[in-house]
């Protein structure tokens, strides 16, 4: 699993809680967060180093794209080129905003990227429900949560102002389509009031991991308690500090992560390795 940084921790702690027999490695590219303002291009870059890093370094049997502008950047291309199963976040947040919805007026906020790509468009229309989308882009969430300021006079000064235009369209459903806003979901529920109701795509990817598992095969048959390793690509004791805070006590220590020889491919895999259930093993020296 993979993230620009913490936002990713909801979907593990949802994949977590559902599949605790489960080995998971979560890499947080926090050293070259945020993704939203980026190009398009550079986050797609990212995106395939991170997935071959986890094929290649952790061999992973299957990765989660815990980043919704990495997959609106990305996800056909990781798919047609990474030789193991690639769930994203974008398509079970596009189910759960429909379902939830009792109006037919929904929104949707995220990233920059995300936003602008059209990925939410797509996946909602793909769902066949006749309902009206509203969306906005929501620059400077993500940074807040990646301070560890999730709420505040300064986090909802700055929902208010991006938030008006969804409170004037009269929505009852509000998707958050960045997996970073959570963490602001009592400022953004305040914000649009009790009239509406926040989705989060964390547990239904969590759902859609276990189903690819299962139809795959590929679910655990051992039933201890599954391994948890986290890496970032930027201040490790940093993340453990702030990782601990918003995931709990399994992020109890940090690896150290950067692009390996992974980078760089530019083609189909020469070698598949082969997929493995057992405890993932790598040369990275943990930090406690």
């Amino acid at each position: 699993m993979f993230d620009s940084g913490f936002g990713g921790l909801t979907v593990a702690r949802a994949t977590i809680d559902l599949l605790p027999h489960e080995h998971l490695v979560y890499i947080g590219d926090t050293g070259r967060y945020p993704y939203g303002a980026k190009p398009l291009a550079d986050v797609r870059s990212y995106a395939r180093e991170l997935a071959w890093s986890l094929v290649d370094d952790y061999r992973a049997k299957a990765i989660v794209v815990a980043c919704n502008t990495a997959t609106a950047a990305g996800l056909d291309e990781l798919r047609a080129e990474i030789p193991v199963p690639i769930i994203d976040v974008v398509t079970p947040g596009a189910r759960a905003l429909v379902h939830a919805t009792t109006t037919g007026r929904v929104a949707v906020i995220g990233t920059v990227g995300t936003i602008s790509s059209g990925a939410y468009v797509h996946a909602i229309a793909a769902t066949g429900a006749p309902v009206h989308l509203a969306s906005a882009a929501c620059p400077g969430f993500v940074e807040f949560v990646e301070r560890g300021q999730t709420t505040g006079d300064e986090v909802t000064v700055l929902a208010e102002r991006l938030l008006a235009p969804l409170r004037n369209a009269d929505v009852d459903t509000l998707l958050l389509g960045c997996t970073h806003y959570p963490f602001l979901a009592r400022t953004i529920g305040d914000v649009m009031g009790p009239g509406v109701t926040l989705v989060s795509s964390a547990d239904e990817t969590a759902f859609a991991v276990r189903e690819q598992l299962a139809g795959a095969g590929l679910l655990r048959a051992e039933r201890t308690p599954g391994e948890h390793r986290f890496a970032s690509s930027g201040d490790v004791e940093t993340f453990r500090a702030l990782g601990r805070q918003l995931l709990g006590p399994e992020l109890d220590r940090t690896e150290r992560w950067q692009p390996s020889r992974s980078q760089g491919r530019e083609g189909p895999h020469a070698s598949t390795p082969p997929v493995s259930t057992r405890p993932p093993t790598g040369d990275r020296t943990p930090v406690h």
